[in-house]
């Protein structure tokens, strides 16, 4: 398998640390390219019309993507039943949390797109401060769960978490998310220890 990838990309973390904790990351090789809000890499484009990362090659060609589907098959193709519980109340619950991380991502992306991939002169502040307040309003739901969040058999749902924390500290070390959010702050700091967690730390080339 071939992940076209960016080490700064969050949903690329996501990817990676389900292989880690799938076993899978050796046999992935990582394909440089360069994803960007605007400008399309021809490298990502010749496998997905998004242009966008992470895109998973299977070795007969077939291109998957996003984060979602590529961590769906990663644990269906280890037979893991932890991080995508099969059915039932547990399955719903876990994949309504990678949709809070999922979406706490996407605002946060946003919100320094605007500042980093937009012309000054047509930055919408009223617009960037509307993403903030979702990051804001996700932030005080998962502090409300933190609590039932596990560190010892993650599903997608702490996964997508985790790596949405850990975003804000690698993009927004300015946005003190700890404050008023102790829940969140305690059981992230555990769950950034993980090995599958401590490998794929995003940074910069």
């Amino acid at each position: 398998m071939k992940l076209l990838f960016a080490p700064t990309s969050p949903f690329v973390r996501k990817v990676m640390a389900c292989a880690h904790l799938t076993g899978q990351v050796e046999q992935i090789e990582l394909l440089d390219s360069a994803a960007h809000p605007v400008r399309r890499d021809p490298r990502i484009a010749a496998h997905n019309p998004l242009a966008k990362v992470p895109t998973l090659i299977l070795a007969d060609g077939q291109a998957l993507y996003d984060s979602r589907v590529i961590c769906e098959y990663l644990a269906s193709r280890a037979g893991s039943k932890s991080i995508f519980p099969a059915a039932g109340p547990a399955r719903w619950t876990a994949l309504t949390r990678q949709a809070l991380g999922d979406g706490l991502l996407d605002a946060a992306l946003l919100a320094r797109y605007e500042l980093t991939a937009r012309p000054t002169e047509v930055q919408w502040p009223t617009w960037r401060e509307a993403l903030l307040t979702k990051v804001s309003a996700c932030l005080a739901s998962i502090d409300a769960i933190a609590p039932e969040l596990s560190t010892e058999q993650p599903t997608i749902g702490e996964i997508t978490i985790g790596c949405g924390l850990g975003y804000l500290d690698f993009r927004f070390p300015e946005f003190d998310w700890r404050a008023g959010h102790a829940n969140a702050a305690r059981w992230n700091e555990a769950f950034q220890r993980l090995p599958a967690m401590q490998a794929t730390r995003p940074y910069e080339t």
